[in-house]
C-alpha cells in the first residue's frame, strides 16, 4: 500500500521531503478528535440538559482511554510487531468511528457518549505515539551523525507536538467558522478529516530504517519491548531522568486542564465585560489560545540546540506558571489586554513539552527507554485526569478567574524538580570555559 521503495539509510541519506509534512498533517488530522466533544459541549448542554460537570467528565474519559490504550499498545508491542503506518491507519479509522458514533445518541445516553469518548482516547494511543515512532524511524541519528541527527529529530518532534496542539484546537475552529452547523455535522467532519490523515500516512510514509540500523536504537526499540516495572524503578534512580520526569509531570498537571477550561474562562470574560452578544466569539478565541501552543513548541524546538532543552523547558514552564498566578488579576483587564495574555499562556503552556521528551530520552538507559517513557506518559496523563477532575469540582464553587490557581501547583513542582538539570548545564558550561581559557 506504499508508494516507492524505502531508501537505504546511511549517514549521508536524508528522508524524502514529503515525510515530515505528511506525518505532521496526519498527526494534526488524527488528534483533532481529542477535544471534538469539548468543542460542541455548549450545544450538547442545551440539547441534552447537561450539568456543568460534564466538561471534566468528557475530557477525563478521553484521557483515561489514552492511558489505557498506551499501556495496551506497549504491552502487546503492536507498533513494533506490525508496520507502524498501518497501525496508524487502523487506529485513525477506529478513533474516527468512535467519534462519529456519537451522532446516533440522544440526551438519555450520556454514559454511551462517555464510553465512545473513552474509545477515541484508546485508539489515539495508536496515532500520536505511533506518529512519533514513524518520525524517529526517519530522523533518528545514524552512526557518525549524532549531533546533527539529534537536532533533526528534536526539530521533528517539536513539529509533531505542534501538530497535536493544532489538532486539539481544530474542532473549536470548525465550531467558530460553522457556528450554524449542527453539532453532529461538526463531529462527522472532524471524523472524516481523521480518516483522511490515516489514509495519507499509509500511502505516503512507509516506516524508515533508522530504528533498525542504529545500534542504540535496536537496544531501545527492540522487537518485543514490554513494560518492566523494575526497569522503571531503576531508571528513576538516575537524577537527570527523575528531574525531567517530575518537570514533565508538573507541565501535564497544568496543560490539559487549562485547555479543557479555556472556553469557560473566555466565555466568562466575554459575558462579564462585553455582554452576551459576544458569546459567539468563544470558539474562535478558544481555538486561538490552544493553537498558540504550536508557536511555543516549534520555537522551543528551534532554540533548544543553542540554549539546551532544560533551559527552554524551565523558561516556558516559569512563564506559564506566572500566567496561572496572574489570571485572577488579568481577568479584570479589558479585552485588548486580557486576550494577548491568554495567547501568551497558550504559547508557554505547551512549548516545553517536546523538551521533556528529549531530556527523558537522553537520560534513560538505551535498553529501557521504551518501557520507561511509556509509563511516564501514562502517569502524566493520569495526572491530567486528576487536575481536570479537581478543577471540574472546584468550578462549582469558584469563579473562572481563579481557575489558574489550582493549576499553579504543577509549574511550582516542575520548576523545583528541574533545578538540578540547570545546575548541571551551568557546571558543564563553566568547565568548558575554564578549558578554553587554559588552552589560550
Amino acid at each position: 500500500m506504499t508508494t516507492g521503495a524505502t531508501p537505504a539509510v546511511g549517514h549521508l541519506a536524508r528522508p524524502p521531503r514529503r515525510v515530515l509534512p505528511v506525518i505532521v498533517s496526519a498527526q494534526f488530522a488524527g488528534t483533532s478528535l481529542w477535544f471534538a466533544g469539548n468543542a460542541v459541549l455548549g450545544d450538547l448542554q442545551a440539547e441534552w440538559t447537561l450539568g456543568g460537570g460534564t466538561i471534566s467528565a468528557m475530557t477525563s474519559a478521553v484521557q483515561l482511554g489514552f492511558i489505557f490504550g498506551t499501556l495496551v499498545f506497549a504491552l502487546l508491542a503492536i507498533a513494533d510487531r506490525l508496520p507502524a503506518h498501518r497501525v496508524f491507519l487502523v487506529s485513525s479509522l477506529l478513533a474516527a468511528g468512535c467519534n462519529a458514533g456519537t451522532v446516533a445518541l440522544d440526551g438519555g445516553e450520556l454514559f454511551a457518549f462517555l464510553a465512545l469518548r473513552f474509545g477515541v482516547g484508546f485508539f489515539l494511543a495508536g496515532v500520536y505515539p505511533v506518529g512519533m515512532k514513524l518520525a524517529a524511524s526517519w530522523y533518528r541519528p545514524a552512526v557518525g551523525e549524532q549531533s546533527v541527527g539529534d537536532q533533526r529529530l528534536g526539530r521533528a518532534l517539536s513539529f509533531l507536538v505542534a501538530a497535536l496542539v493544532l489538532g486539539t484546537a481544530f474542532p473549536h475552529l470548525v465550531r467558530a467558522l460553522g457556528s450554524s452547523l449542527p453539532w453532529r455535522s461538526v463531529m462527522l467532519l472532524v471524523s472524516l478529516i481523521a480518516v483522511a490523515g490515516g489514509v495519507a500516512m499509509v500511502l505516503l510514509v512507509p516506516e524508515g530504517s533508522r530504528l533498525r540500523d542504529s545500534p542504540s536504537a535496536v537496544a531501545t526499540t527492540g522487537p518485543r519491548p514490554g513494560l518492566d516495572l523494575r526497569s522503571l524503578v531503576a531508571v528513576f534512580r538516575i537524577p537527570a531522568f527523575r528531574a525531567s520526569t517530575l518537570g514533565y509531570f508538573g507541565h501535564q498537571w497544568e496543560l490539559y486542564a487549562m485547555w479543557a477550561f479555556v472556553p469557560v474562562i473566555v466565555g466568562a470574560h466575554l459575558s462579564a465585560g462585553e455582554g452576551e452578544r459576544l458569546a459567539a466569539g468563544v470558539p474562535a478565541w478558544s481555538f486561538a489560545v490552544i493553537a498558540a501552543g504550536a508557536i511555543g513548541s516549534v520555537g522551543g524546538g528551534l532554540l533548544a540546540p543553542r540554549l539546551g532543552s532544560a533551559r527552554v523547558a524551565v523558561t516556558q514552564l516559569a512563564i506559564s506558571g506566572l500566567c496561572c498566578l496572574l489570571l485572577p488579576l488579568l481577568f479584570l483587564a479589558p479585552a485588548w489586554l486580557f486576550f494577548p495574555f491568554l495567547l501568551m499562556w497558550g504559547v508557554s503552556a505547551v512549548g516545553d513539552s517536546p523538551q521533556y521528551s528529549a531530556l527523558n530520552a537522553s537520560a534513560a538507559p538505551p535498553a529501557q527507554v521504551g518501557s520507561a517513557l511509556t509509563l511516564v506518559v501514562s502517569l502524566g496523563f493520569g495526572l491530567k485526569v486528576g487536575s481536570i477532575e479537581l478543577l471540574g469540582a472546584l468550578s462549582r464553587s469558584i469563579a473562572p478567574r481563579f481557575f489558574g490557581l489550582p493549576l499553579l501547583l504543577g509549574p511550582i513542582i516542575g520548576l523545583l524538580a528541574m533545578r538540578p538539570l540547570l545546575a548541571k548545564r551551568q557546571s558543564l558550561a563553566k568547565r568548558s570555559l575554564d578549558r578554553s581559557r587554559s588552552m589560550s
